[in-house]
């Protein structure tokens, strides 16, 4: 995604992460807006339901977001 882009996540592709993400309101389903992307492997922040959080770029990798 890029900066300021929303998208609608559809798959979570690991059992453990998506119980950590639930944990965060992250779900399928949910519509989600990136926020800044740290360089060299920093965290992603993005916002979920008027909520801002950040995840660890390997985290990110396991959603899939549609556009």
């Amino acid at each position: 995604m890029r900066y300021g882009e929303k998208g609608r996540i559809v798959e979570i592709k690991t059992a453990e992460i998506r119980g950590r993400l639930m944990g965060m309101n992250i779900r399928i389903g949910k519509e989600v807006k990136m926020l800044a992307k740290q360089p060299l492997k920093g965290p992603v922040a993005i916002e979920v339901e008027n909520a801002q959080t950040s995840l660890s770029q390997e985290m990110a990798k396991q959603i899939v977001v549609e556009v």
